[in-house]
């Protein structure tokens, strides 16, 4: 079955993919180290799944003040550039390709993580969500609003980050402005409230992606650099939709058609927002003749949905998160039309090899 549209090589730049079956990042809280450095543990989860036509990898937070999440893994730190030296030397090891994901939470943090200050965001706005602390699950607290030259210089934190990337060996970078995060937030008027050059307008609102990714190809070529946005998330994440926000995302997108990126990297809604007349539920559909360039979809798909999406036109590559957790090699699964293992969700973000790099390949199960 090796005619099937996900299992197809694809052009990303100068670079070929094998397929177009790709490993979506995920946070999975591994971690757990004074440094906040990947571990060998890291090494082998992603070894394990170097099959994929590209990984992109959990995000990895920027800096300090990026943190909202405990036992996640940064580059900022000498420590962490090392660390993910032993990821991308095991997935090149077994031929794969690597991006690491950019990752600034925002407003989606807790004092806990800065020494009993506030978290900064676009706006003092609280989301009203939660945050996993060491003591467990907490509240988001009301944010404090970052100056416009602390916007600035959270532009040159994601460049720093990545000439660290280019150290560590990643193959490109995506920039994670999606899910409710810090890039996101400035998206959506619910929580950028700012009268500079960062708020009003759409094209203001918008501004801080197109500055970060002008600041990053200075390290990272274009097409070695992907973007994620989630357009239609509404309700999850603190985030909350209204009639500007395709709009919004609209221009984003044709915007990024200016960039000779590797692709960009759009999520179906998380939920049902049907009944939300200024949003879109077919997310792939709608964008497909916005943009130019490579497009992957992610969010709930299998194996025939996801050769379908292909086939239809509307994307290029598929991103598979949960799937990919429970089963390695899963491109090869896809190839022999095998049985999926189940995935454990309580092991999702808990620390050590269970449900993390203890699920069997195929050829291991036999």
């Amino acid at each position: 079955m090796s005619d099937q549209a996900l299992l197809k090589p694809i052009k990303m730049g100068d670079m070929e993919l094998k397929n177009r079956v790709i490993m979506a990042p995920m946070t999975r809280n591994r971690a757990n180290n004074e440094h906040n450095a990947p571990t060998d543990l890291h090494a082998e989860y992603y070894k394990q799944r170097a099959s994929a036509g590209l990984i992109i990898s959990e995000g990895a937070q920027i800096s300090y003040q990026a943190r909202g999440y405990i036992n996640t893994a940064g580059i900022h730190l000498t420590e962490q550039i090392e660390g993910w030296k032993k990821v991308t030397d095991a997935v090149h090891e077994e031929n794969g390709k690597i991006f690491v994901q950019l990752w600034h939470v925002g407003r989606i943090s807790h004092p806990d993580f800065h020494n009993g200050e506030k978290p900064v965001a676009p706006s003092a706005i609280n989301a009203n969500a939660q945050c996993f602390t060491e003591e467990g699950f907490k509240d988001t607290v009301e944010p404090r609003a970052m100056t416009t030259e602390e916007v600035k210089e959270t532009v040159q934190d994601f460049k720093r980050a990545a000439k660290n990337a280019v150290d560590a060996g990643f193959d490109g970078i995506e920039i994670h402005s999606s899910n409710g995060y810090l890039l996101h937030q400035f998206f959506n008027k619910s929580s950028n409230q700012r009268t500079d050059e960062y708020g009003g307008s759409i094209e203001n609102r918008a501004r801080i992606l197109f500055e970060i990714i002008n600041a990053i190809k200075v390290f990272m070529p274009e097409n070695k650099i992907g973007v994620r946005l989630n357009p239609s998330l509404h309700g999850i994440f603190g985030m909350e939709a209204d009639e500007e926000t395709i709009p919004t995302f609209e221009y984003i997108v044709k915007k990024l058609n200016d960039y000779d990126l590797a692709y960009l990297h759009l999520s179906e809604p998380f939920n049902d927002v049907s009944e939300k007349d200024f949003l879109v539920s077919n997310i792939a559909e709608h964008f497909r003749p916005l943009y130019k360039g490579n497009l992957m979809i992610n969010a709930g798909f299998d194996q025939d949905s996801g050769n379908k999406v292909i086939e239809e036109g509307h994307a290029d590559m598929v991103a598979f998160g949960k799937l990919f957790i429970s089963n390695p090699d899963l491109p090869v699964r896809f190839e022999k039309n095998a049985k999926m293992q189940d995935w454990d969700q309580d092991t999702f973000y808990a620390i050590g090899k269970k449900g993390y790099t203890d699920y069997p390949k195929l050829e291991e199960q036999k």
